[in-house]
C-alpha cells in the first residue's frame, strides 16, 4: 500500500518536493523500497500556473488534508510561525507524521512541537531545516551519537556566504547583494539572512541536537553582515584571513556559548575555502575529532532531497523509534548560556587615526587599560588626508573588554568615525 503524502506550501521547496514525488517514483521505489502517493498540496492560489504539478492536487482547504485518512505524512513547507505551527500540531493530534523544513518555528517553539509529537506517539522530521541537502541532523542525532560534542562551527547561510565571497573579490556590499538577488541566491527582502537571524535559527536547532539541551533563542548573540565594509575584507586578505559569517556553539567551562557573527578565518582553514552559496558545518567530538559536512545549503532540489529523505524515514517507521527513544532530541533541561562578554578570541580593529604625534599612544593606552594586548599594528600612508588607516590585530581578549574599549575609542578626537571590528577565529580554535 502506498504511503499517502500531503504538502503544505508550494513555493520553491514545496514544488521541488512535489516534482520528486511525482516524477521519480521508480527511483524512490528502488532506493527506499516504498511507494508514495502525493494526494494534496495546500496553496493560497490554485489558479496560479505551476508547471508539472496537476491542478487536481491543489487545494486551499487545510482541513480536507488533515482529515484525509489516506494521508499518512504531512510535509510542512510554508515557513513562519503561523499558521504552520497550528497545522503541524493538528496533524500530529490526528495521528499524522510530520516532516518540516521550518527552522524559524523549531528554533522558537521546537520544544512544544516535539512535546506534541511525543504525546501523540508520532514524530517530527526536520533534516531540511538546517543546511539544505547536508545531512547534518542525521549526523548529530545518529552518526555522532557516541561522541561528547564540544563545538560546532559552521557557515549555514548561503546568501551571506555568496555576498561575502563576492565582496572578497572586490565588490561592495550593495553590489554583492544585488548580484545575489539577481542570481536567485537572496530573497527580495534579505533581512533575516544578512542580519544573521536565519543562521541563528539553524544554530539553535543544531545546538539542541548536539548538546541535548533546550536552547533559548533570545540568548544567542547575533550580528549580521549588513554593516561590513569591503575595505576590511581587503585588509583581512592582506593579513592572511577570509571573512565568513559563522554560527558557533561551544562548551566552555560548563556553559554553552552561542553566537552568530562575521569572523576572519585563516586562509588555510577548510571553512575559508567554502565559497558562493555553499554551506559547511564542522563538528568536534571527543572520539571522532573534527568532522566536516559540506554541500548546497539552500535551493529547491537540494532542500527537497533532505525533505524526501525524511519522508522515507517516516514511512519506514524509523523516525518514530528515533524520536521516541533518543534523549538528545528531548531537550531535557535548559542550557546554561555564557554571556557574550565572556567569550575570548582575537580581534581585528580598523580606524581612521589622526596622523600626528601622540595619537598612537592614546589609542594603545585605551586598549592597554582594558587588558587588550596587541599582536600586530599596521598603518597605511595617506598623502591626501590628515587621518590615516590604522589596523590593529589583538591577542586573545574578552568580548566585554573589547566592547568597552570600542566605546572609548569611538569618542576620541584622534579617531574619525566608527572603529571597524571583526572577530578572528584562530586555527587552534577552529580545527
Amino acid at each position: 500500500m502506498p504511503t499517502g503524502v500531503a504538502i503544505l506550501g508550494c513555493g520553491t521547496v514545496g514544488s521541488a518536493v512535489a516534482e520528486m514525488l511525482l516524477n521519480e517514483k521508480l527511483l524512490l521505489k528502488k532506493r527506499a523500497g516504498r511507494s508514495f502517493d502525493l494526494r494534496h498540496i495546500l496553496v493560497r492560489d490554485p489558479a496560479r500556473p505551476r508547471p508539472g504539478i496537476p491542478r487536481r492536487l491543489l487545494t486551499t482547504d487545510a482541513a480536507k488534508i488533515l482529515h484525509d485518512p489516506q494521508v499518512h505524512i504531512v510535509v510542512e513547507l510554508m515557513g513562519g510561525i503561523e499558521p504552520a505551527g497550528t497545522l503541524i500540531r493538528q496533524a500530529l493530534s490526528l495521528g499524522k507524521r510530520v516532516v518540516t523544513a521550518n527552522k524559524h518555528l523549531l528554533a522558537l517553539h521546537g520544544v512544544d512541537v516535539f512535546r506534541a509529537a511525543r504525546k501523540a506517539g508520532s514524530s517530527v522530521c526536520f533534516e531540511a531545516s538546517c543546511g539544505g541537502a547536508i545531512p547534518i541532523v542525521m549526523a548529530l542525532s545518529r552518526g555522532l551519537v557516541a561522541n561528547d560534542i564540544d563545538r560546532i562551527i559552521g557557515i549555514v547561510n548561503g546568501t551571506c556566504n555568496y555576498i561575502l565571497t563576492r565582496m572578497s573579490d572586490g565588490q561592495t556590499y550593495a553590489q554583492a547583494l544585488a548580484e545575489a538577488q539577481s542570481a536567485g541566491f537572496a530573497e527580495p527582502d534579505p533581512t533575516m539572512d544578512v542580519r544573521g537571524t536565519d543562521s541563528a535559527h539553524k544554530l539553535a536547532i543544531l545546538a539542541a541536537l548536539a548538546f541535548g539541551v533546550q536552547v533559548p533563542f533570545e540568548k544567542i548573540q547575533i550580528q549580521g553582515i549588513d554593516s561590513l565594509d569591503a575595505v576590511d575584507l581587503n585588509y583581512g586578505r592582506e593579513l592572511g584571513y577570509v571573512c565568513k559569517l559563522l554560527a558557533i556553539a561551544e562548551k566552555i567551562n560548563g556553559y554553552l556559548s552561542l553566537r552568530v557573527h562575521p569572523a576572519f578565518v585563516p586562509r588555510q582553514h577548510l571553512l575559508a575555502s567554502v565559497g558562493g552559496p555553499f554551506n559547511a558545518i564542522s563538528v568536534f567530538g571527543h572520539a571522532s575529532g573534527q568532522t566536516l559536512y559540506y554541500g548546497r545549503g539552500a535551493g529547491g532540489r537540494p532542500t527537497a532531497s533532505a525533505v524526501v529523505a525524511d519522508i522515507v524515514d517516516s514511512a519506514m517507521g524509523t523516525a518514530d523509534v528515533l524520536f521516541r527513544e533518543l534523549p538528545a532530541l528531548a531537550g531535557r533541561s535548559p542550557a546554561r548560556i555564557m554571556p557574550p562578554s565572556a567569550v575570548v578570541c582575537r580581534h581585528y580593529l580598523r580606524m581612521q587615526a589622526l596622523d600626528q604625534p601622540g595619537s598612537m599612544h592614546r589609542i594603545t593606552g585605551v586598549l592597554g587599560k582594558k587588558g587588550i594586548s596587541l599582536a600586530a599594528v599596521a598603518q597605511h600612508e595617506s598623502r591626501q588626508d590628515s587621518y590615516v588607516p590604522l589596523v590593529v590585530m589583538t591577542h586573545e581578549a574578552g568580548d566585554g573588554a573589547v566592547t568597552a574599549a570600542l566605546r572609548v575609542l569611538n569618542r576620541l578626537n584622534c579617531v574619525r568615525g566608527k572603529v571597524s571590528h571583526i572577530r578572528v577565529i584562530d586555527p587552534a580554535q577552529a580545527v
